[in-house]
């Protein structure tokens, strides 16, 4: 199970908005086949391991062997046939699951039309390590929103910028091309107005560590998405150059300048609360598109909103060995808070060095909809 969650991340950047998926066909010891999800609309993990050891053996039989799959093998016709049908087939004998598939295209069909052919099922086996994997698009399922992760560059004492604004940069090169690994793996990121009138950024994946990270699949750029109540977004701003790729959430209430729907822009309307989208509504409709993980690189004010809604599932933060002094903005608007007793505890789950800088991954408070792992 160890190989077949190894060769599942090899579709990290590649399989949205599928889940990620490796499978490994064993004859005891004796591994016949090996497989991974690598794009939507190829074959699945299950079908890719099985012509792996057609390869390596033709015309050699399956009969009586073991499949170890991270994902429940699917039992509806999608862009694929059905892969527990194709194990059933090829006269597998054993299948051992991580992790369960809450799609309810699938949602214990996959084991039920495995075992109604005879075959031993097995669920569980490394469970933890399949749904980290797989967080957004088990997120998705169970909730019908995308797994939100914070990212943030902070110094020592707490800034993510100087008082005038300026940020660049807070962190050093190798927390930077870390970064770019985590946009790649995500299916959308979020910032704000602010943001995006203040830094005019790009928030794209810059791919040159991360191509020959990717196999057998086109590595896919985020969704840029901006939360925009008041639909300020300047038409010549960066994110607008390629407007196909950037979506614009406001208020419903107010109308789309003429400037942006002459550019093509994708605007969606969303409810609004004290002025400000509604984010609630805007994961929703996030999770209708098949966005499964949604990463935040925003101001205070959305930061704090999010984690204030309970919405945050996961926060990464890089903090350099830099002061920036008084008057810059922090992490996260959460305040004022009125006693020691109402602060935000954080779960620490990894802290990795890049360079002088630290990573810290963080996990808030039990937030709704928090699919484990």
């Amino acid at each position: 199970m160890a190989e077949a969650l190894r060769l599942a991340r090899k579709g990290l950047y590649t399989t949205d908005p599928n889940p990620r998926v490796g499978c490994v066909i064993a004859d005891g010891a004796q591994v016949s086949g090996r497989g991974w999800h690598a794009a939507a609309g190829g074959p699945h993990a299950e079908i890719a391991a099985l012509q792996d050891a057609a390869l390596r053996r033709p015309g050699a039989s399956l009969r009586g062997q073991t499949a170890y799959v991270t994902l429940e093998p699917c039992s509806h016709h999608g862009r694929t046939p059905p892969c527990a049908d194709a194990l059933v087939a090829a006269g597998i004998a054993r299948v051992v699951i991580a992790c369960a598939d809450p799609n309810p295209r699938v949602n214990g069909g996959g084991v039920a039309r495995l075992r109604a052919a005879g075959v031993e099922v097995q669920c569980g086996l490394m469970a933890e390590a399949a749904a980290a994997l797989n967080c957004g698009f088990l997120m998705r399922m169970q909730a019908g929103r995308p797994w939100v992760r914070v990212k943030s560059a902070i110094s020592l004492d707490g800034r993510t910028a100087l008082r005038s604004g300026e940020s660049r940069w807070i962190s050093g090169e190798p927390s930077r091309r870390d970064v770019q690994h985590w946009r790649a793996r995500s299916s959308a990121i979020l910032t704000g107005i602010g943001t995006v009138l203040a830094d005019d950024p790009r928030l794209d994946a810059r791919l040159e560590d991360i191509v020959e990270a990717a196999v057998d699949g086109k590595v896919l750029q985020p969704l840029r998405v901006v939360a925009d109540s008041r639909w300020r977004t300047p038409p010549g701003s960066r994110l607008l150059q390629d407007p196909a790729r950037t979506l614009l959430a406001g208020d419903r209430d107010r109308p789309v300048p003429a400037a942006l729907q002459a550019l093509g822009a994708r605007c969606l309307p969303l409810p609004a609360r004290d002025g400000h989208v509604d984010l609630e509504a805007l994961l929703r409709a996030l999770a209708e598109l098949e966005i499964n993980e949604v990463q935040v690189e925003a101001g205070a004010r959305l930061c704090g909103a999010l984690l204030g809604a309970g919405l945050v599932d996961e926060l990464l933060v890089y903090q350099a060995p830099v002061l920036l002094g008084d008057g810059g903005p922090g992490l996260a608007a959460l305040g004022p808070l009125e006693s020691m007793a109402e602060r935000m505890h954080l779960e620490v789950l990894e802290t990795t060095r890049f360079g002088d800088d630290l990573r810290i991954r963080l996990k808030p408070p039990s937030t709704r909809g928090l699919a484990e792992g």
